[in-house]
């Protein structure tokens, strides 16, 4: 998920809640409450900065709206689920011979072939695949990237187009006449997950007119994610407890579907119990063509 860095807020704990044991992990049915796009106050483009703001700008110029929103666990039910009719599927039993997620350069010789090859052996129609970008993300105060408590797509249909331009543009008029996708492989990094765990909405109940693109603006060019406002036709989905050898696929982009792209956050589960470990997570994003 491309994003800014953001504060992490204390967890609050309700009657549901199980604070006397810090192993707890929260599961099935559970109303939480989401972060949806509000609009600039003044009309303007929304935007956001990916690392820290030129001095005189705000690091996002909209707002947000929070609505308390029931999310299905799916565990048990992972079958019941596809990228075509869903646009996030699920993965278990994943080894890695990438343990520590501490070296950059480490993760893409290690780690970067292991999620190539699950794409094209798991993906059905993935053909070719290029791993452009990852993220790590820690509750440590001090981390670089934090979990993202907005709802929002890491991509838009324009702004997936400019990717296979920007890192292919060599072969950019053939690649973009044939099906390219981008999916990100999302997983813990110590699990199972007990805090901040992903939600993320069927994409057959989202609207097109509830999507809002908005500036991504890195240090040397601006993509594009998309805000998504609040409806309550969204179907919201979580996978409690997930565990290191587990995967989840979510699509954000995808040239012969514009209804595959899921909406998708980090969000504080009430049941969290306290002394909870911190959730630390990596997502890699991946062009998948074909």
């Amino acid at each position: 998920m491309a994003t800014t860095t953001q504060t992490i807020q204390p967890l609050i704990l309700t009657s549901d809640s199980s604070p006397q044991d810090p192993t707890f992990i929260p599961r099935g049915p559970v109303t939480a409450e989401l972060s949806f796009y509000a609009p600039p106050a003044d009309g303007a483009v929304p935007f956001n900065y990916v690392e820290k703001a030129p001095e005189g700008f705000p690091q996002q110029n909209f707002g947000h709206e929070e609505h308390h929103v029931r999310l299905q666990d799916i565990r048990g039910h992972e079958s019941s689920f596809n990228l075509q009719n869903n646009s996030f599927a699920t993965l278990s039993n994943i080894s890695s011979q990438e343990h520590d997620f501490t070296d950059d350069d480490h993760i893409k010789q290690v780690y970067y072939p292991e999620v190539e090859r699950l794409i094209l052996e798991h993906v059905p129609g993935a053909k070719r695949v290029l791993l452009f970008d990852h993220t790590i993300r820690r509750t440590d105060p001090n981390a670089h990237r934090a979990p993202v408590i907005r709802v929002h797509i890491d991509q838009t249909p324009a702004s997936a187009l400019a990717r296979v331009k920007h890192h292919l543009p060599d072969e950019f008029d053939s690649l973009s006449r044939s099906r390219y996708r981008i999916i990100n492989v999302w997983r813990p990094l110590n699990g199972p997950v007990q805090s901040f765990p992903l939600a993320f909405a069927d994409s057959s109940t989202v609207r097109d007119e509830d999507l809002v693109s908005v500036e991504h603006r890195y240090p040397d060019r601006t993509g594009a994610t998309a805000g998504v406002k609040f409806t309550e036709e969204m179907r919201w989905h979580y996978w409690s407890g997930m565990e290191n050898h587990e995967r989840l696929l979510l699509q954000c982009s995808d040239s012969e579907n514009s209804s595959g792209r899921v909406p998708h956050t980090a969000f504080v589960d009430p049941r969290t119990p306290v002394g909870a470990k911190g959730r630390e997570s990596i997502e890699v994003r991946a062009l998948v063509f074909g």
